[in-house]
């Protein structure tokens, strides 16, 4: 039985686990490498990335920790988990996604982790979706993120978009019409999670219906999208 296009789309899940490899890096080379030798040193070093939603930090912050996993002691958190207490051993990395979700407990233990770590040889990778002085966060704590080595995620341009689609597409052995990466540009949402999720949906619904992945499915599907978006905006 073909499963319905609504139910492939929300079925639909990241097949590629983050790595920095993966990473479609653009104007973010030096934040890249960056990141590399944080895996690698085992003395004291803070930085904290931000940008929107889709901008890719939170990929970056897991294929960082992934990338230091069997390099140095490691504790991955995101912002809603982090409680009171965070154990750190010495020459660790700590890596929080979402800083701004941090409650008023945790704040107060990410305010000590930075007291601490020139002593214990810490390094703190930290995101959140607003610079430093714009993060709703104890005073305290927003100075201190403020003094870290801050980036800015940039984005990625149309054509370095639609080089990365196309390079999924061939990863993924799609026969497409030429025209699909330009309209999903033009009117797909904006950012790369967003379209390569587009892109791997056309797949599944190519294979699944037997056609070819030509504008016409595309059209089909994104108005799919669209009114799934409504009945989830139905109170």
């Amino acid at each position: 039985m073909n499963t319905p296009p609504q139910q492939m789309l929300l079925d639909l899940k990241p097949e590629q686990q983050p790595t920095l490899d993966n990473f479609i890096v653009g104007a973010n080379a030096e934040l890249v490498a960056r990141l590399r030798s944080l895996c690698d040193t085992h003395s004291f070093e803070a930085l904290y990335l931000w940008g929107p939603r889709g901008c890719g930090k939170s990929h970056l912050l897991a294929a960082t920790a992934e990338a230091a996993r069997t390099k140095r002691p490691l504790t991955f958190l995101r912002g809603a988990e982090a409680g009171a207490e965070l154990a750190l051993a010495p020459g660790s990395l700590l890596v929080i996604d979402d800083v701004q979700e941090l409650g008023a407990e945790a704040q107060v233990a990410l305010f000590r982790a930075f007291n601490a770590a020139r002593f214990l040889g810490l390094a703190l990778l930290l995101a959140g979706t607003e610079p430093p002085l714009r993060l709703g966060l104890r005073e305290d704590l927003r100075t201190r993120i403020g003094q870290t080595l801050i980036y800015e995620i940039q984005s990625l341009s149309d054509d370095e978009k639609g080089a990365a689609l196309r390079r999924h597409a061939i990863e993924r052995g799609m026969l497409m019409d030429a025209g699909v990466v330009h309209y999903l540009l033009r009117h797909g949402r904006r950012d790369l999670p967003s379209l390569m999720a587009m892109l791997n949906s056309l797949d599944r619904a190519s294979l699944e219906q037997k056609r070819p992945p030509t504008l016409p499915l595309l059209r089909e599907l994104m108005q799919t999208s669209l009114d799934l978006d409504k009945d989830f905006d139905q109170p």
